[in-house]
């Protein structure tokens, strides 16, 4: 026993190599928010520096103050939130129902339509938006957030209906099979058994469709033209000036508010995507 255990154990060498790529990987990630996070309270002076250092030396939130009176950003964020929430919430109610559908029946239609989703995901923003353009303008939906929410669903239903197929393949049909015995209907089965045992997906899929949404540019920047409609990925390219010079230091710490709420909605519901997929399956 004692060989087959050392054997089955991870080199310390291959362990220490795998942290060391990992804490590598998150230094990655980390470096453009850490460095976002010190321009954004760096004033004017620093920002000229030919030495700039990672900490401000003389911290200000003049940055802050000059972003706020430049630009709407308190209504342009609460215009990304709405349009961000409700895609989220749509894009899941419809997704969730088909996919139980796609994932219980098997067939060429159901493979077709599969592939379908799967496609559709590599069609760029480009080939779509002037008929989507007039469609929504003779929907009278153009320069409209009902209008770029509805957009938002389309764009997002897709991909959020493949990540939920897998999720509803992933609960055991039996657990159906005994609700139809207890004499549930289709309906009832989906959302007495099946959604609660999808949480963890449905939570997934909701957040991926918000950040889809809430990170969202071209779309939002082709259909709003009323400043006080605009999303904040739109109005912060207003900090750039003609010839392309940005106010580096509201520009910091404008994108450094609109990367917060993406933040702390996942680490709010991180542990419910984790969590385990069948908890509660088992009756009382």
């Amino acid at each position: 026993m004692g060989p087959a255990r050392s054997r089955s154990r991870t080199p310390r060498g291959v362990r220490a190599a795998q942290y060391t790529a990992l804490a590598g990987y998150l230094a990655f990630l980390a470096f453009p928010f850490l460095w976002l996070l010190s321009t954004a309270f760096k004033p004017a002076r620093e920002l000229g520096s030919l030495h700039p250092t990672w900490i401000p030396e003389d911290p200000t939130l003049g940055n802050f103050r000059q972003a706020f009176a430049e630009q709407p950003l308190a209504q342009a964020a609460l215009n990304s939130l709405v349009a961000a929430v409700c895609a989220a919430v749509l894009a899941v109610a419809l997704a969730t129902p088909t996919a139980f559908v796609l994932a219980r029946r098997r067939g060429r239609l159901a493979t077709a339509a599969t592939g379908w989703v799967v496609i559709s995901q590599a069609f760029p923003f480009v080939l779509v938006i002037i008929p989507l353009f007039l469609v929504l303008k003779n929907l009278h939906l153009v320069n409209s957030l009902p209008g770029l929410i509805l957009v938002y669903v389309v764009w997002s239903l897709p991909f959020a209906l493949w990540m939920l197929v897998g999720y509803v393949r992933a609960v055991p049909p039996e657990l159906e099979e005994a609700a139809a015995m207890d004499g549930a209907g289709r309906l009832r089965t989906l959302v007495s058994v099946v959604a609660p045992l999808l949480a963890p997906g449905i939570v997934a899929t909701a957040l991926f469709a918000f950040i889809t949404a809430w990170n969202e540019f071209f779309f939002a920047l082709v259909l709003l033209k009323t400043p006080e409609k605009q999303t904040l990925p739109v109005v912060l390219t207003h900090f750039l000036g003609a010839e392309g010079a940005a106010d580096l230091g509201p520009l910091a710490a404008a994108a450094f508010l609109a990367t917060l709420p993406s933040l702390v909605v996942f680490a709010v519901i991180q542990k419910r995507i984790t969590g385990g997929m069948l908890a509660g399956a088992v009756k009382s």
